[in-house]
């Protein structure tokens, strides 16, 4: 209740007959009237003031009522007002959203991005938009057909967008399954609450063939004389409005292809076979953020051959070598051409053709060639050189639309068809000392052989044959005249082989021609007789060594050496010659048994014949040196001295360096020296001499050190090294 005043009032829609307010009657005013939007059902009570509503409110209908409210006295006559009524009517959620189809239709294209909207479905709700009333969501409810677990397809749940889902992107396929019937259902409050209001429909989706496809290879003409850019292929993205480009698979300073806004691809320029046969790119999409669309697409180019090649020699003169015998018909070498045209075509397809012979004798068609090999072949009887060493042939290579001419020379060469023959089939005897040296000629032998000179078939090969098991001798042939020089190869040993009967033959590097065999003109013998020579003796071994260790007794038996006369006589030590004895000295007994410390050699005597040998004994170092400190450098100390001071110092020992490897420095057992001295080890061979205080006088102390040397055995030495302690000039040596 309120005295009558401008009021704005909220009501819910729907909800049937309420009161809403009481006006109270301020006199004179004995009741009240109402005007405006009443809607048949808003109304007062004229005597009472009671504002009411006789039914229920639409907010779809309308969403705001305005009525004029005043006072009236008896009379009828306004004594306040009018004064402004505003009912604002409210939403509920009395309204279902609706698709505005019925049934909706979609095409998809196979392979299209994850995401992309191909779709939309649109619903409506009749209740207030600023209320969660009418904010709908959108889902799919079923997917007809669904053949994997997760959906092939998905929907923005605010805008209706539906796109493949990334699975969907990968496995749509219209060979597989071409339509698909979506259930999509629609919710008001947002779809949060359960007591929301759904609405479904179905969507059919056709699933098309994918638009984005590499076209086939793409076969471009070498060396085109249109103008360029010329169009070659087109490629179609299955987005509009996206942004073309092609990017290379190989490395190229340039890449002679371009794409268009439009998705047409050009070949910018002429392409050489020759320099480059194929071509592999990639194609790309992209939208205007620069992501990629589509998969990029390889692009294969094949440059298609024309003849544009002549043929080419591969040498500038092809030389054949043919034998004398060899017959008709046989091929004697091959004339080899090549075309830079695409191989195996008929650009590259060569004719080979003789066009000239020089000599033509003994006839002008001596040779044939096979017109698609070039092989040269003889067409008649065998050539024989004496009726032309060399024969000169032009060849005419052709194919389809060029020539050239390949020279071709051949050499007749002569075949092994004579055997060597010895001038002397008997060269009788030579007689040798048996102490002849190695590599002495003893005789010189000859044979004749009628093949061409200075080749394989007339150079002459000496070798014995008989009569020489152990290749004592060896035949040399000087190749400019064919004379033999039998040497001697091996030592002659009248006890062993007094006599040799060789028998020595002549052959050809070169093999012999069929029906063409060596016989007896090609052997000759020889007889050789070794005279004997007193040998001198000889020892067993070549020289003798022995390793002794120094300290070895006197009279100790050392080695035993044995020598022997090829003769058969008896021999004898005849005296020793000594060296590097160093003091030592040496016995040796006359049955060889030598008892000696050094290296020496012996002679013996065998008839009026001696030798001698070497002897090498190596001495194995003791032990027996004692360690001693090394003097090179006075050991002293810059007067005055604040103790802590140290110097080097070195052990020395004069065994071997095995013997001395590692020293052990230490002091003696004096109160003195342990007082004022200490010792630390630097290194196998070196310590440090420390002063333990400062002091010390000016003069010179002896200091007594045990050196060990740990050898085998250890050998222990006590020496008192002198150390100054002394004024030193600026250079820190001592005045």
């Amino acid at each position: 209740t309120g005295p009558l005043k401008d009021m704005d009032f909220s009501v819910q829609e729907g909800g049937g007959p309420r009161i809403l307010h009481q006006f109270k009657l301020e006199p004179p005013a004995v009741g009240f009237r109402i005007s405006g939007e009443k809607a048949g059902i808003i109304d007062i009570e004229p005597r009472t003031g009671i504002l009411y509503i006789n039914g229920s409110l639409d907010w779809e209908t309308k969403q705001v009522h305005k009525l004029q409210v005043e006072s009236l006295d008896e009379s009828g006559n306004r004594v306040k007002g009018p004064y402004a009524v505003t009912i604002y009517v409210e939403d509920i959620n009395d309204n279902p959203p609706e698709f505005n189809q019925t049934k909706y239709y979609g095409v998809v294209r196979q392979n299209s991005r994850p995401g992309k909207p191909f779709m939309y479905v649109h619903a409506t709700d009749r209740d207030d938009p600023k209320t969660l009333h009418a904010r709908l969501s959108y889902s799919i409810l079923h997917h007809f057909p669904n053949p994997y677990a997760e959906m092939l397809f998905q929907i923005d749940n605010a805008t209706g967008a539906i796109s493949p889902s990334r699975k969907g992107s990968y496995y749509l396929d219209p060979q597989k399954q071409d339509t698909f019937i979506l259930v999509v259902s629609v919710k008001d409050m947002a779809g949060t609450t359960t007591n929301a209001f759904t609405s479904s429909v179905d969507v059919i989706i056709t699933v098309k063939e994918s638009l984005w496809k590499a076209p086939p290879i793409i076969h471009i003409k070498e060396n085109s004389t249109q103008a360029h850019p010329v169009s070659i292929s087109k490629v179609q993205s299955n987005e509009p409005g996206v942004i073309y480009g092609i990017f290379e698979k190989e490395k190229l300073p340039r890449l002679p292809f371009s794409i268009s806004e439009n998705g047409d691809i050009y070949v910018t320029q002429p392409l050489d076979r020759e320099e480059k046969d194929t071509y592999t790119f990639y194609v790309v999409s992209k939208d205007n953020t620069g992501e990629l669309v589509d998969k990029p697409l390889q692009i294969h180019v094949i440059v298609v051959d024309i003849n544009d090649n002549p043929p080419v020699c591969q040498q500038d003169l092809t030389i054949i070598e043919v034998q004398e015998n060899e017959k008709g018909g046989s091929n004697i070498g091959t004339v080899f051409a090549t075309d830079m045209d695409e191989k195996d075509s008929l650009n590259s397809r060569l004719h080979f053709q003789i066009q000239s012979q020089e000599p033509e004798f003994p006839s002008n068609n001596l040779f044939y060639i096979q017109q698609d090999t070039g092989t040269l072949q003889l067409t008649g009887p065998s050539l024989r050189k004496r009726d032309s060493a060399k024969y000169f042939l032009k060849v005419l290579v052709t194919d389809s639309k060029f020539e050239t001419i390949c020279n071709v020379e051949v050499h007749v060469i002569d075949i092994n068809d004579q055997i060597p023959i010895f001038k002397n089939s008997d060269y009788g005897s030579v007689t040798l000392a048996e102490d002849i040296p190695i590599g002495s000629v003893i005789l010189e032998i000859e044979a004749t052989d009628g093949d061409e000179p200075a080749t394989g078939s007339s150079l002459i090969i000496y070798q014995v044959k008989e009569g020489d098991p152990n290749n004592t001798f060896t035949i040399e042939t000087d190749s400019e005249t064919n004379r033999g020089f039998i040497r001697i190869n091996k030592a002659l040993d009248f006890e062993t082989m007094p006599v040799y009967n060789l028998v020595i033959n002549a052959t050809n590097p070169e093999p012999l021609v069929e029906g063409v065999e060596y016989n007896l003109s090609s052997l000759a013998t020889l007889k050789v007789f070794v005279t004997n020579v007193d040998e001198p003796p000889a020892f067993r071994k070549p020289f003798y060594t022995k390793e002794v260790s120094e300290d070895i007794p006197v009279n100790t038996l050392v080695m035993t050496v044995e020598a022997y006369d090829p003769e058969g006589d008896s021999v004898r030590v005849s005296k020793m010659v000594l060296k590097d004895m160093q003091g030592k000295y040496a016995q040796y007994l006359a049955c060889g048994k030598i008892l000696v410390l050094q290296k020496n050699y012996l002679l013996v005597e065998g008839g009026s014949q001696k030798s001698k040998v070497f002897l090498t004994l190596h001495l194995r170092d003791v032990n027996d040196n004692y360690p001693q400190i090394a003097t090179d450098y006075p050991t002293f100390f810059c007067y005055p001295v604040s103790g802590g001071e140290r110097t080097l110092i070195q052990a020395t020992d004069a065994d071997e360096q095995l013997f001395y490897s590692k020293f052990t420095f230490s002091l003696a057992d004096e109160m003195n020296a342990r007082n004022n001295w200490e010792i630390s080890k630097f290194n196998a061979t070196h310590a440090y001499l420390s002063l333990k205080h400062a002091n010390f006088e000016e003069k010179v102390y002896d200091v007594p050190i045990i050196l060990n040397d740990n050898g085998k055995p250890p050998l222990e030495n006590q020496v008192n090294l002198k150390v100054s302690i002394c004024k030193c000039s600026s250079e820190n040596s001592c005045f």
